[in-house]
């Protein structure tokens, strides 16, 4: 017996004469062969088997048909996330126009950077909206006037020397465009966007004020030159006074005629927050924007996206037409430019979706907002989420029991954002409880439950920002009246939302929820004036395309 049971077993080709039968893969030769010669012809004819074996595996490999990249690149593209069929899944490798959402972003920036700048693109459906080519032609022109004129550069340099002057005979090649942090992140980001277009308009550089936290929430969206207000900027310790009695307030200025059309200010302060007053806001009239475009330096306050007002500017709305041929897709297109998350948060982002969503059929957002004063939740509010839910069959019905079971059930995941857990829980339990009319499986999920807005702190801004994300993410999106947050992940995800109406002396209104015009923003505060007539005027009802907002009756937004 053999004590080694796990001895190696011997070569098929023999080497000895040995009464055991083998199996002989050469051709039988005589035996007078089998002495000194036959540990060579051994190694010589293992060689010449192996070398065989090596070409008839290239061979394989590269007589490939052209036209399937995947088949040749063999496991450089395989993919396994959670077992399902990834076959048609948008990659960063193979698709350099869906990398760069058809142009809009520009190419060459390092990508570890800022992972989301890139990747963003697998976690949603490619959009159906396309950027125009005049406004791709803009973005590149654009990048290089701010690489030129940005901080640091000698004509950033000269520009700064004006702000110690009253007034200034000319000004040189670059004028600027100061965007002050000021609000919640959600205005921050809609009003952002909105002074970088009116900057794209005037042929101004933007300049970004960190305040506390954009140097932390999101990545640099301009090649090769910073987008952030350098430290040590002469007029960053007034921002936090700017106001609209301040002396270089346009509005102030205006109403007590301190404006000479005869003579360039160096600086402006635009105050276009939503208290501003009459002569602040005629900002929005083609003979003021005349006088302000002189000035080098503007500083702008405003928590508001003003972007359907610029429509209403007689010497904006051919520019904005070539720029946006399809009128609701501003804020999806210059959202999805400027603002990156930072690795940090892009990790909030990509860790609970693969978590959460990714295994699901069909996702749904549901953003929460409540103002009403007193802690929630409110019944109020939960019977509005469930009959507008219901009527518009984003989620089933419950019933007390299922006759049968269905075999391959469709899985829902539901995201729930908001400040309060009360709920996501809500639905949690009704879903677990009872089995759905329609035999689907729901789960649903609320990344954070912070109790109230915490503006000043980084990590629940980076917790927003990261909240805004994954309900862009989404397949259908419910979202609550007046709320920025819902507008910027609407936006971003390019989705028409259902939108959840204000509710009234805490009764749940009827119907509950509406079906959005468009995916841009409102426009919270807008201007009542007409500039020629020098009267008040519905400017909701001057142009087909700028109506008043579904959740706001006052409020404007692009259709």
């Amino acid at each position: 017996m053999d004590q080694n049971p796990y001895r190696r077993k011997s070569s098929p080709i023999r080497t000895t004469t040995g009464g055991s039968k083998s199996v002989d893969c050469s051709p039988l030769l005589p035996m007078k062969f089998f002495s000194s010669g036959t540990m060579k012809l051994t190694r010589t004819f293992t060689t010449c088997l192996i070398l065989f074996s090596v070409l008839l595996a290239f061979s394989m490999i590269f007589h490939q048909h052209p036209s399937d990249p995947n088949r040749i690149m063999g496991f450089a593209e395989a993919r396994v996330l959670d077992g399902r069929d990834y076959s048609n899944f948008t990659t960063i490798d193979t698709n350099d126009s869906d990398k760069l959402l058809g142009g809009l972003l520009a190419n060459g920036f390092d990508e570890d950077s800022c992972l989301s700048r890139y990747q963003s693109v697998l976690y949603r459906k490619p959009s159906p909206y396309k950027p125009s080519p005049y406004l791709v032609s803009k973005l590149r022109n654009y990048e290089m006037f701010h690489k030129r004129c940005g901080p640091g550069t000698e004509s950033y340099k000269k520009a700064l020397k004006q702000l110690d002057q009253d007034h200034i005979d000319g000004y040189g090649e670059c004028k600027y465009v100061v965007w002050v942090s000021f609000s919640g992140l959600g205005n921050r980001i809609l009003s952002l966007a909105s002074v970088f277009l009116y900057a794209l308009l005037t042929h101004r550089v933007l300049l970004v004020d960190r305040g506390k936290d954009m140097d932390d929430l999101f990545c640099e969206p301009f090649p090769g030159m910073s987008w952030l207000l350098p430290l040590d900027f002469p007029l960053t310790s007034q921002f936090d006074e700017l106001n609209q009695q301040s002396s270089r307030c346009y509005g102030h200025m205006l109403k007590n005629q301190a404006i000479n059309a005869e003579k360039t200010l160096s600086h402006l302060y635009l105050h276009l927050i939503h208290d501003y007053g009459d002569h602040d806001k005629m900002f929005f009239c083609q003979e003021d924007q005349t006088l302000i475009g002189k000035v080098p330096w503007l500083i702008v306050k405003t928590d508001n996206y003003f972007v359907p007002s610029l429509w209403l500017i007689p010497g904006f709305d051919d520019e904005l037409d070539k720029l946006f041929p399809q009128k609701e897709t501003v804020f999806h297109h210059l959202g999805r430019y400027l603002f990156h998350p930072g690795n940090q948060v892009w990790g909030l982002v990509t860790r609970y979706y693969e978590a959460y969503l990714s295994h699901a059929d069909e996702k749904i957002g549901i953003q929460v907002r409540v103002f009403d004063v007193g802690a929630g939740p409110f019944q109020h509010v939960m019977d509005q989420i469930s009959a507008c839910t219901r009527k518009e069959k984003l989620l089933p019905e419950v019933v007390e029991e299922r006759s049968h079971q269905v075999k391959t059930p469709k899985l829902k995941a539901v995201l729930v954002t908001s400040l309060s857990s009360g709920y996501s829980e809500n639905l949690k339990s009704m879903y677990w409880e009872y089995p759905t009319s329609t035999g689907e499986i729901i789960g649903v999920h609320q990344p954070s439950q912070e109790g109230y807005q915490q503006t000043e702190k980084k990590m629940h801004n980076g917790k927003a920002l990261a909240e805004m994300y994954l309900l862009s993410m989404t397949d259908n999106l419910v979202t609550s009246a007046w709320s920025t947050f819902g507008y910027v992940a609407q936006g971003l995800g390019g989705l028409k939302p259902w939108i959840l109406f204000k509710p009234e002396n805490r009764t749940a209104p009827d119907p509950a929820c509406g079906r959005a015009m468009s995916m841009e923003p409102c426009f919270h505060a807008p201007p009542f004036y007409d500039c020629k007539a020098k009267t008040g005027i519905d400017t909701g009802k001057l142009v087909p395309h700028v109506r008043h907002c579904e959740d706001m009756s006052w409020g404007l937004k692009l259709v």
